[in-house]
């Protein structure tokens, strides 16, 4: 009993961490971005989303899954930490130098003859080579010890802060820009391998059976992960190639306010992840019970956002952009209601992993990714941005909630789910943070 609410205490402490650190950059990072779409205006600000969209459509195959197993692997395998993190680093940098290669190539199709969009692009695509190393962090989840990625990335995050504040003051190229996000990167992930090595982490090696085994339980998310990216970034690509830049960057305005609070959830979903893996071992009954709390905490939190944000989407676009930005109003207030269903996903994945049904994953994301490219397809020609803003929630809700009915191994994970809308639940949970504090 006194073993459980020290590892319960641990994780809440563990989440205060990445909590505290995820708003303050959530603060700073939204007035940066403010200045910088008010800067920029519309046109430039879309094409540097269209960017960050093309990078974000290259991660799930630099990362080949291994951000979704790590934390297990560690748990699982204390003694081998060292050989883990090496191998997963040693295997994320190659791919992620072959994804820079495959950017270059889709931006010379996709966007033949857009020089300005090509550089864009190419400087955006460096932050691969930092987001490989990123496999780091993992470790510090695995050991609750979040409070260290949380004070480097807040400090790496008010150094970009102050280069982006110097770009707009000297009015410096859009192509500075799309450089700013590749210093935080380096400096979050060069801070953390070097704290690694102080807080007496094991020396980092490389083996191949233990790359053959982690890949090939996390091949799964490969496509999985791609899928979801899809259905996250296709939007904005497809109103930049059939709309423009002016209205890819309205539309990333409304995606950027809807997601405004999504640090939050990503820290307690995070947090949430060892402590769920580890309650595993004891036994279906208490891996239940976290899963079910977790599904409450998310569900209701992300109930409460989606209505404020709804309510008062024209004054958050008014104050953080300003008039010009105005067209954003109506695809906020749709796509906010997506972030509930989206969040929903985070956590089943944690329950397909526990459960090993890794192998479901690429059928269910598939699945919504089809449904995606199509209905935007459909959407945006007669709405605009506003149907593109219906085609994300209606994929959202399809593949987080609608296919864990239709596919019968999944269909437990939905029961905990429901279970999540008892508002029992939160009550519990606030019992048990009383009496941790």
């Amino acid at each position: 009993m006194r073993e459980s609410i020290r590892i319960h205490n641990k994780v809440i402490k563990n989440a205060s961490w990445i909590i505290v650190g995820r708003i303050a950059q959530s603060i700073v990072g939204m007035l940066i971005a403010m200045i910088t779409a008010r800067f920029l205006g519309p046109s430039n600000y879309g094409l540097i989303n269209y960017a960050s969209s093309i990078v974000a459509f290259a991660v799930p195959i630099m990362q080949l899954g291994l951000s979704n197993i790590l934390v297990q692997e560690l748990v699982n395998n204390k003694e081998k930490e060292g050989e883990i993190i090496g191998t997963a680093l040693g295997m994320s940098i190659i791919s992620g130098i072959l994804s820079i290669l495959g950017i270059f190539a889709f931006v010379l199709i996709a966007n033949k003859g857009e020089a300005e969009t090509f550089i864009v692009c190419a400087l955006s695509s460096i932050v691969m080579v930092f987001y490989s190393l990123e496999m780091i962090i993992y470790w510090y989840q695995a050991k609750l010890l979040s409070k260290y990625t949380s004070i480097v990335s807040l400090i790496a995050y008010f150094i970009v802060a102050l280069y982006r504040l110097f770009l707009l003051i000297t009015q410096k190229s859009i192509y500075w820009f799309a450089l700013s996000m590749t210093f935080d990167y380096a400096i979050i992930t060069i801070t953390l391998i070097v704290l690694y090595k102080k807080l007496g982490g094991q020396t980092f090696s490389f083996s191949m059976s233990t790359a053959r085994r982690m890949f090939h339980k996390s091949k799964h998310y490969i496509l999985s992960s791609m899928m979801v990216t899809i259905f996250a970034q296709t939007d904005r690509i497809m109103i930049k190639l059939m709309l423009g830049d002016a209205d890819t960057g309205f539309y990333s305005v409304a995606v950027t306010c809807a997601g405004m609070t999504s640090f939050i959830f990503g820290a307690i979903i995070d947090s949430a992840r060892p402590s769920i893996f580890e309650s595993k071992k004891s036994g279906d009954g208490p891996f239940a019970r976290n899963i079910t709390r977790l599904y409450s905490i998310i569900i209701y939190f992300a109930l409460i956002q989606s209505i404020v944000i709804a309510a008062f989407s024209k004054i958050i676009i008014g104050i953080l952009y300003g008039a010009q930005f105005y067209p954003a109003v109506g695809a906020l207030r749709i796509v906010v209601w997506y972030a509930t269903f989206s969040y929903i996903g985070s956590v089943r994945n944690i329950w397909i992993l526990a459960e090993n049904k890794q192998k479901y994953l690429w059928i269910i994301n598939l699945c919504g990714a089809a449904a995606n490219v199509v209905m935007n397809a459909m959407m945006i020609p007669l709405l605009g941005i506003n149907g593109a803003a219906i085609a994300s929630l209606v994929t959202q809700f399809f593949t987080n909630v609608i296919t864990g009915y239709i596919f019968s191994p999944i269909r437990e994970n939905n029961r905990l789910m429901v279970h999540g809308l008892n508002p029992n639940n939160l009550k519990e949970i606030f019992k048990l943070m009383r009496g941790g504090l």
